[in-house]
């Protein structure tokens, strides 16, 4: 890589901690260079939160502190640093998908920033299963592979999720992102089963095929409510890929 491609991904790097992360960053983004392109870096942003919420749990852990504490600690280390970007999505997504009785009308409740009776229990039931999962580790390097694994692989999907998947409308936070080129999709994917080879060969393989199904699902799901993905939709994918790889952690590392 020369010097220009190392600046440009270092720029790429910045712009997707910044677009979902509360974290600031030294790397300014390529002002020249649109932010769909730069989408292959997101599974860098679940590496640095990955890191971030197993060095939490390995604190708590070395305080003494058992290890559904350490667990809670880290979830919500992982929601501070991401602002609850795609827990409000999942929580959207189940809202309209649930209450909705029109393809318009499920838009509509996507946008309202109230949230329903199926947003709460989409989100108690994730944060339950996530908090259950990472409960079974007792050691920091199990709890570091499972987080990171999760957080990377799940992230992973975004791009290839929105390269294949028409947007629902023609505004809102997808829609600015603007189309996701095969090269980032195909990309992040590939820095997703790197991170998902921490938990080994075979429980990556895993990992990858209920990732795939999860994706496709949610692509069906979508195009039959809405017509297409929404940014609440990603964010809705990223949450199941986070449970799914943990629950595969659960059993791969324990």
């Amino acid at each position: 890589m020369d010097n220009l491609q190392i600046r440009r991904a270092f720029g790429d790097l910045g712009a997707c901690i910044g677009f979902l992360t509360r974290f600031a960053t030294p790397w300014a983004p390529d002002p020249d260079r649109r932010f769909a392109d730069s989408l292959w870096a997101a599974p860098l942003v679940g590496l640095l939160i990955g890191v971030l919420a197993a060095f939490i749990f390995g604190l708590a852990l070395r305080f003494g502190l058992p290890s559904t504490i350490a667990a809670g600690m880290a979830i919500a280390a992982a929601l501070l640093a991401t602002g609850c970007l795609h827990e409000d999505g999942l929580a959207d997504v189940a809202d309209g998908f649930g209450g909705g009785r029109t393809a318009g009308d499920k838009l509509t409740i996507m946008r309202d920033s109230r949230i329903g009776s199926y947003g709460v229990l989409a989100l108690a039931i994730a944060l339950l299963l996530k908090w259950a999962a990472l409960s079974v580790f007792l050691t920091f390097p199990a709890a570091l592979a499972a987080l990171i694994a999760a957080h990377m692989a799940s992230r992973a999907l975004m791009p290839g999720f929105m390269h294949l998947v028409p947007r629902a409308r023609d505004d809102g936070l997808s829609a600015g992102v603007g189309q996701v080129g095969a090269t980032a999709s195909l990309i992040a994917l590939v820095l997703g089963f790197a991170g998902l080879l921490l938990l080994g060969f075979l429980p990556a393989v895993l990992a990858a095929i209920l990732l795939a199904l999860w994706l496709l699902a949610i692509r069906i799901i979508a195009e039959r409510q809405i017509g297409g993905q929404t940014g609440d939709v990603v964010g809705a994918l990223q949450q199941g890929g986070e449970v799914i790889v943990l629950l595969v952690a659960c059993v791969a590392l324990t």
